[in-house]
């Protein structure tokens, strides 16, 4: 049976198609090859059309699955549970989904990437026992052509990154708003800024600013001071009104063909290349991976790619080499790096790395100073690229009080503040990690680097709410692309904060419960 399909995929002029694939533990891997075959005979279809296997992320291992892929070699593309139940399926089961969440895996897993019904779910049929594997066949629409010129079937990473609408996700919902209404009565764990901050030195030095607001911003000096700090010529600094700034020149001003956006991380810059006018497409990380990031999940023909490192909101810090191989000339690789002076060290840091073709990073003094209310980050990149983000600015972008927080933020003592931060934020989120194990009904992304935690629970919604009666606020996962409505994100606090949360979330687990 195996030799009747193929080994490998050539060019083919139709459509490609995707099958979906659903299998019961144990199930042979000619069962699954058979119903496949069986499947695209009697509709008629070429196998040679055949793009991807796609199922449920737990059967991707399965090893009659996989070696089904292989056979026909094709990748097999596997979907979260959540991504799937989000995905309408015309012949489903309600016993299908009670146990995992979708009517059909088949279905859902092929129609996940969008196109049409070709096939619909089919049952293998095993004498004398229930059926042990489902599939399901769609007729993918092409993608647009590439600057290659190549416009065949999609690869694994194509597919993972289709253009996604924005009504999707809520781009623009932040942590702010989990407070904005209820802040003077609820324990802030929805932002990530810095309890205690700014401190008061560096509100001293923004308040003495103000005697001289009569005179237009003058950034050179915190410019330069940026500048020595990252050990970088001042051509290479760019001062914006905070990071998110940053995101808006970059969208606006340098020209795209393929953008990429590595997610689950900040929405801003997705939302503001889409402001632009881009077609954004998404690279989405798996839990099951860790969130962690494959270089080789990203297109070739993306020029441009966003990350976050550490990547809010799953906290996740990947190592500076990974990230590296990312940059090559054509590319424009944009590395978030908001919360990287919160990582004792700096450790894993490409501010300051000028050997990397294209290579823009981001920096914001928002979460460790606490100056989300004053907008002040920057940029490094090289200086045809910072020339030409400086040119979409607005005249006197960065107000003084602004570029005198920078100047102080750059000091000695400031490092030496922000690095001993960092070491003590460390020791707190261990701290609350090691409460949340505590809890069956809780998993937390780890190793988590950020100020902050990623955490996978059932009824999260539910917990969230209570949470909220009980006096804390939890920042929602489900408006980060490559998320569902089980996540939360939880800012790291003082130990005797993460206490009081510990006990809160136990009622709210237990009241969920009944």
């Amino acid at each position: 049976m195996a030799d009747a399909v193929r080994i490998s995929i050539p060019q083919h002029a139709g459509a490609p198609l995707v099958v979906g694939v659903g299998a019961s533990k144990g199930v042979s891997e000619d069962e699954v090859l058979g119903l496949i075959e069986a499947a695209l005979s009697d509709a008629g279809l070429d196998p040679r059309a055949v793009a991807e296997l796609a199922t449920l992320d737990a059967r991707s291992r399965e090893p009659s699955v996989v070696e089904a892929a292989a056979k026909l070699g094709v990748p097999l593309v596997a979907y979260a549970a959540d991504e799937l139940a989000a995905v309408p399926v015309p012949h489903g089961s309600d016993d299908v989904r009670a146990a995992v969440g979708t009517g059909s895996v088949a279905e859902a897993a092929a129609l996940a990437g969008g196109g049409e019904l070709l096939v619909p779910k089919r049952k293998s049929s095993p004498a004398g026992r229930a059926a042990m594997a489902t599939c399901a066949i769609v007729r993918r629409p092409r993608l647009r052509p590439f600057a290659d010129g190549r416009d065949g079937p999609p690869t694994r990473s194509e597919a993972m990154s289709m253009p996604a609408t924005e009504a999707q996700h809520d781009l623009r919902h932040h942590g702010d708003a989990e407070v904005r209404d209820d802040g003077d009565e609820l324990t802030d764990l929805a932002v990530n800024v810095r309890t205690g901050t700014p401190p008061a030195w560096l509100r001293e030095r923004i308040a003495d600013s103000l005697t001289g607001l009569a005179a237009y911003p003058d950034g050179r000096s915190a410019r330069a001071a940026v500048a020595a700090r990252h050990g970088l010529p001042v051509e290479r600094v760019l001062l914006t009104a905070g990071a998110a700034e940053a995101f808006v020149l970059l969208a606006r001003s340098l020209t795209f063909r393929h953008p990429i956006v590595v997610h689950p991380q900040f929405t801003e810059p997705e939302a503001a290349l889409r402001d632009a006018g881009h077609e954004v497409r998404r690279v989405l990380l798996r839990a099951e991976d860790g969130f962690r990031l494959d270089p080789a999940a990203v297109p070739e023909e993306a020029d441009l790619v966003v990350v976050g490192n550490p990547t809010n909101p799953t906290s996740v810090l990947h190592p500076a080499r990974t990230l590296a191989q990312l940059a090559r000339p054509g590319r424009t690789l944009v590395v978030d790096e908001a919360f990287l002076d919160a990582v004792p060290g700096e450790r894993e840091a490409l501010a300051g790395r000028t050997d990397l073709p294209g290579l823009v990073v981001l920096r914001s003094l928002t979460k460790t100073w606490g100056l989300a209310g004053l907008r002040i980050g920057y940029v490094l990149a090289d200086p045809e690229t910072i020339a030409a983000l400086q040119r979409a600015q607005p005249l006197w972008p960065v107000s003084t009080p602004a570029l005198v927080a920078a100047s102080a933020c750059m000091e000695p003592r400031a490092l030496a503040e922000a690095e001993a931060a960092a070491v003590g934020a460390a020791e707190d989120r261990a701290h609350l990690l090691a409460g949340l194990a505590e809890f069956d009904e809780v998993t937390a992304v780890e190793p988590a680097e950020g100020p902050f935690v990623l955490v996978r629970i059932e009824g999260a919604a539910e917990v969230r709410e209570r949470l909220r009666t009980l006096g804390f606020a939890a920042r929602r996962g489900d408006t980060f692309p490559g998320l569902g409505p089980e996540w939360l994100r939880l800012a790291v606090r003082d130990r005797a904060t993460t206490n009081r949360f510990l006990q809160a979330l136990d009622q709210s687990l237990t009241l969920t419960a009944r």
